[in-house]
């Protein structure tokens, strides 16, 4: 097994091919900015949350704790990575086209009731 290492992960520019075929900045999700500090710090990020690597410094563990909730975001760093995570954990909508309901089959399991038709309805008052 190879021990992963910050320069090996830091390296490769981050991408998230699933939910962002096309990049960050054609997203129309990110400013230019956040699609550049995204790049450029994402993999770190995603190597501590995932626990890949240990954070060294500070610095680091100042990004852990604020990926993982434990305390505000303070740099743009910091805020482009929850920007990005709420994106991605977001809810999904719905189709404009609605929702196929499931076929409820109108089935008489009642086989108490007979047929009625000799009973006598006095409509008069």
């Amino acid at each position: 097994m190879s021990v992963i290492t910050k320069e090996h992960v830091t390296r490769k520019p981050f991408a998230d091919k699933k939910n962002y075929p096309y990049g960050f900045a054609r997203s129309g999700d990110f400013s230019i900015n956040e699609s550049k500090l995204l790049q450029a710090h994402g993999s770190l990020f995603a190597a501590l949350v995932d626990g890949k690597i240990t954070p060294e410094n500070d610095e680091e563990q100042a990004y852990l704790e604020s990926a993982l909730g434990h305390r505000d975001p303070a740099t743009p760093q910091e805020k482009a990575w929850l920007k990005y995570q709420s994106r991605i954990n977001r809810p999904k909508t719905a189709s404009i086209y609605g929702s196929k309901k499931p076929v409820v089959e109108d089935v008489d399991d009642d086989d108490n009731i007979g047929d009625n038709s000799d009973l006598d309805i006095d409509l008069d008052d």
